[in-house]
């Protein structure tokens, strides 16, 4: 692969390990964030710094993206000025890492496509500790031949690259992720509350069930931290929450029914009322442990 020069907007919880990978990797890094020191580690470890989307693009051949929410995307990308399309070249990639709307996706792959450009969805899994240690699960929709060549990029920073369909279908991979992810949580939280009420000891009942049918991320990563009342944030509940608004609204496009999923989105909006959205998304024990009475 020539493609050798890598642009990169949003160095956040998960941007910075990512970026800092793809520098152990051998690629050339250029940065931007909103707030330039939120890549200054990056910048300490030889990567260079751009003032803007469009001065990001015009030095790579690769571009990544990993933003908070649709409109950021649009505007790093397609805003007149300074977004990366005055910057990007023919024939370049761009590869939205951020967790945004499926249709928004397809609109935006479509106006670069008329510049000459390539786009590539391409949600994560895996938290930030998937992040730091280069182990994420990525899932690409786009064109095959794009992911292909792009693959030793994605190789830096994940370990499942999945193509899973056209533009847009990365997107609605992750909203199905996230799906099973907000009902493993209220499930993981839901049999901690029992066990703490029943007097169990709760990193034992863990122990028993994450090594069976009921093992889960929730369980054997998140269970110990909500056992310990340990809400720092690998994902936090705004973000989560931002997801699963994503979610019902394709749901609704699509008709398709989503009560368990509606329910967990109304009991993190319960965590979000009280000023937690910062929280870790297991911070979701609060809200059972004080419907058990066990605040």
């Amino acid at each position: 692969m020539t493609d050798r020069n890598v642009g990169f907007i949003g160095t956040g919880l998960m941007g910075l390990p990512m970026a800092r990978n793809l520098m152990r990797a051998g690629f050339a890094l250029t940065v931007h964030s909103r707030t330039r020191a939120k890549a200054q580690p990056l910048l300490d470890e030889g990567a260079v710094w751009a003032d803007t989307p469009a001065q990001t693009a015009g030095r790579s051949d690769v571009l990544i993206t990993i933003v908070s929410d649709t409109p950021d995307v649009r505007q790093v990308l397609l805003q007149p000025g300074t977004g990366a399309c005055e910057g990007l070249r023919p024939g370049s990639i761009v590869i939205d890492m951020s967790t945004i709307s499926p249709r928004a996706t397809r609109e935006m792959a479509a106006a670069l496509a008329e510049r000459g450009v390539v786009m590539l969805d391409a949600p994560v899994s895996g938290g930030v500790k998937g992040a730091i240690e280069g182990t994420l699960s990525i899932m690409v929709g786009g064109p095959a031949e794009a992911l292909e060549r792009a693959r030793p990029v994605f190789e830096a920073m994940g370990k499942n690259i999945v193509h899973c369909g056209d533009h847009g279908q990365g997107q609605m991979t992750k909203l199905c992720n996230q799906i099973a992810v907000a009902n493993h949580m209220v499930a993981a939280a839901e049999a901690i509350v029992l066990a703490r009420k029943s007097g169990l000891d709760v990193h034992a009942m863990i122990k028993a069930i994450g090594a069976g049918a009921a093992g889960s991320w929730a369980i054997n990563v998140l269970g110990p931290r909500m056992a310990d009342h340990d809400y720092a944030p690998g994902f936090m509940v705004k973000l989560l929450q931002k997801d699963l608004r994503l979610v019902m609204e394709a749901a609704s496009e699509l008709s398709v029914p989503l009560p368990g999923t509606a329910a967990a989105h109304q009991l993190y909006a319960a965590l979000e009322a009280e000023g937690r959205g910062d929280e870790g998304t297991q911070a979701i024990m609060r809200v059972f442990e004080r419907l058990a009475g066990l605040d």
